[in-house]
């Protein structure tokens, strides 16, 4: 049997203080009725994601998108249909949103989402909602004092929220000993840590998550923590993105975007191939391998969550 393909866009509409989303309920007459959703609707056969994402939210909410940028797409087997959702970040829009349709809305903590119910197509959006566009990896610094000061420099001034402990030099005493470190650090500015290495480390530092390098990701037949905390995984093809959808990665880095100076031998992705990556992985990406703040917007037009690097955010 073919399934109907249903294109739907749909709108994680940010508060202007970036702590609150808006979401609506689905009435309880429509499928997977008393949900809860992004705002958004069906796109008719002439218009773009964005246009009918603007058409759907005047008409159920009232208010008129002023600037808006691609967040995530996503592909949904049902068993009798296929979706794709074309998930935009509203920054900016004009009106106060109230339910014209008759349906609940509500501002909803960001924190907090994980405690509504939502369609299962709607999961991967609440990742990248919480996630935000910035994740830098550390260096390998060797100075305590010196690598301190990076990271708090980065924490403060550049508001990096997203932070991954990669220290492959250091034993592991030493390791939990920076890992705690970073911790109280990440703490103090309401960053979350990830740590670089063995799932088991979570038992010795309550930190935010564990990042799987791809040898260790293509190693395990199923999640390895739990999922209250954050599972990331290097990335560098499609079987790698396969394996980390199958385990339940919340989110991965997806490289080298471009030749990178440590790994020149590596032939990059580039922008093209990127995206197409991208537009079935079915989670938040992460694109690496020469990434620049000034690379960030054209790494989210073409589906990525945003940015992570070493040499940009570590100065």
């Amino acid at each position: 049997m073919v399934k109907r393909r249903v294109h739907v866009a749909a709108a994680a509409i940010v508060s202007a203080d970036q702590k609150k989303v808006l979401i609506a309920r689905r009435p309880s007459n429509v499928d997977q009725g008393g949900l809860w959703e992004f705002p958004g609707g069906k796109l008719a056969p002439y218009e773009t994601g964005l246009e009918g994402l603007k058409r759907e939210l005047h008409e159920e909410l009232g208010v008129e998108i002023i600037r808006a940028q691609p967040l995530i797409r996503i592909h949904h087997e049902y068993p009798d249909k296929h979706i794709l959702l074309d998930v935009w970040q509203v920054h900016e829009f004009a009106g106060e949103p109230f339910g014209r349709e008759g349906q609940a809305v509500r501002w909803v903590p960001m924190e907090e989402l994980v405690k509504y119910p939502f369609p299962a197509a709607n999961l991967p959006i609440l990742r990248a909602v919480m996630l935000p566009t910035e994740y830098l990896i550390t260096s390998e610094e060797a100075d305590e004092a010196r690598f301190d000061a990076f990271l708090e420099r980065a924490l403060k001034e550049d508001n990096i929220r997203l932070v991954q402990l990669r220290a492959k030099a250091l034993d592991e005493a030493a390791y939990i000993e920076r890992a705690e470190r970073a911790l109280r650090m990440c703490r103090e500015h309401g960053a979350s840590l990830l740590l670089n290495g063995e799932p088991g480390l979570l038992e010795k530092v309550d930190a935010d998550g564990i990042h799987l390098t791809s040898e260790r990701l293509m190693q395990l037949d199923r999640r390895p923590i739990s999922e209250q905390k954050w599972l990331s995984a290097s990335t560098h093809d499609q079987i790698q993105l396969s394996k980390a959808a199958v385990l339940g990665c919340d989110f991965v880095t997806l490289s080298p975007l471009r030749t990178t100076p440590s790994h020149p031998e590596v032939a990059p992705i580039g922008w093209h191939d990127f995206q197409q990556l991208v537009e079935r992985a079915g989670m938040p990406v992460f694109a690496l391998g020469g990434m620049t703040r000034f690379d960030a917007n054209h790494a989210r037009a073409v589906g990525a969550q945003g940015i992570a690097s070493i040499r940009d955010f570590w100065k």
